[in-house]
């Protein structure tokens, strides 16, 4: 059964929270978060990616990255651009982008429970982004980000949370992309039982968002359990900070993709070898796929739709049935080469809220050779898949909105 509890957040007060709020660390690269940190020094930017203020030179694995970003953290406190609350609370955390509404709760889970699988995951990790986050958790001394997690849909949570909507906010504002951010503190010691008591009944929790951020908190976990030897397991360090939403609310947008090239074939013979699998067609306009094993597909300035053969989908498999997979086991390894799409800088991922019109913008650069639009993986695909200890390909989901780091921290000691 899950374990949450609650924390005392380091947060910002009110009137700084719009300028401190940022997009989590790795939907950028340094130079975007260098552009959007600009010239407001109150940016979690700095915090989240203090290579922003290091000269571009710098590895930004480099040790001294990560102890600039203990620096920034230790100034934040010194000028009250973050505060720590007296007591530990549970936060009701609610995100509006047009009609997507999704409400969540920001508490410390387990890592026991990620350890032994209480907490499902649907992706394997990479190695060096794993160890990078476990230096920067453990340097900072502190989770600086949430991790997204997926509960089954539970009447009695939902409920606390949407009433939340009948109180005044403790936060309330709009980010440049014209999503609100809208948060409650949870205080009042009865309703942080219930709560809690609420979540010892539910048995599974699923990462959403942020496995390296969880692999991480678990790696920092048993370092400072190994050089305790008072450890009891009640440590801050033995939870970390995650905000957990009911599977109802959550908004998958696809992960597309663009190629460099066409592994040496012409475009007439690329388009050859995609008949055994696909029924192509040329499409008028950018295509964005309305159903599962539908594709669209950018070459040479003409929009094409792919259509999953039938027989080609094996739906009695939680992996190959997926779009992701099929994409990548019948066009993009057979066909052009990519056999490992974790490592290969041959192929690039494009987030869905970037829309189509980037994936013209890439290729007709001449930077990529091809693009493929993919309808987007269900949250009940993720979670069954998740259920039978599955792994998916890299980078199957995109959700949006992306949580706003900086609005509550979790220290560690």
């Amino acid at each position: 059964m899950a374990i949450i509890r609650p924390f005392a957040a380091v947060r910002p007060p009110v009137h700084l929270a719009p300028r401190v709020a940022a997009l989590p660390y790795d939907v950028m690269d340094v130079e975007e978060a260098r552009q959007m940190a600009g010239d407001n020094q109150d940016s979690f930017l700095h915090i989240s990616r203090p290579e922003i203020d290091l000269p571009p030179t710098v590895d930004p694995h480099a040790d001294e990255v990560h102890s600039r970003g203990k620096q920034n953290l230790q100034q934040f406190l010194e000028r009250r651009t973050l505060i720590q609350d007296p007591a530990p609370c549970y936060y009701i955390y609610r995100q509006r982008m047009g009609s997507i509404v999704q409400t969540g709760l920001v508490a410390c889970s387990a890592v026991d429970d990620y350890q032994t699988g209480v907490i499902k995951k649907h992706e394997h990790t990479r190695a060096d982004k794993e160890e990078d986050r476990v230096r920067h958790i453990d340097t900072l001394d502190a989770n600086d980000e949430p991790v997204f997690y997926i509960f089954r849909n539970n009447p009695e949570v939902e409920e606390i949370l949407a009433s939340a909507a009948y109180e005044q906010p403790d936060y309330h504002f709009t980010t440049d992309d014209g999503v609100s951010h809208t948060l409650w503190v949870v205080g009042d010691p009865a309703l942080i039982d219930h709560l809690t008591g609420l979540f010892e009944k539910i048995p599974t929790l699923y990462v959403a968002d942020g496995h390296h951020r969880s692999a991480a908190a678990a790696r920092v976990r048993d370092l400072r359990k190994a050089a305790n030897p008072g450890h009891t397991g009640t440590e801050e360090y033995n939870f970390f900070l995650t905000v957990i939403f009911p599977e109802s609310q959550l908004n998958i947008m696809p992960y597309n993709r663009v190629v460099k090239d066409l592994h040496g074939l012409s475009c007439s013979a690329f388009l050859e070898q995609l008949a055994p699998a696909f029924e192509i067609a040329t499409a008028p306009d950018a295509f964005s796929p309305t159903d599962r094993h539908q594709f669209g597909m950018y070459l040479e300035r003409q929009w094409y739709q792919l259509r999953v053969k039938p027989g080609v989908a094996d739906e009695g498999n939680t992996v190959g049935r997926l779009d992701v997979s099929i994409l990548q086991n019948r066009l993009l390894h057979p066909v052009l080469g990519i056999e490992n799409p974790r490592t290969d800088k041959r192929i690039s991922f494009v987030g869905g809220i970037r829309g189509v019109d980037e994936l013209v913008r890439l290729v007709d650069s001449g930077e990529y050779a091809v693009a493929f639009s993919l309808f987007p993986t269900g949250i009940k695909e993720l979670m069954e898949l998740a259920d039978d200890d599955q792994i998916m390909p890299p980078k199957s989901t995109w959700f949006e909105p992306k949580l706003r780091s900086g609005l509550f921290v979790h220290l560690l000691s």
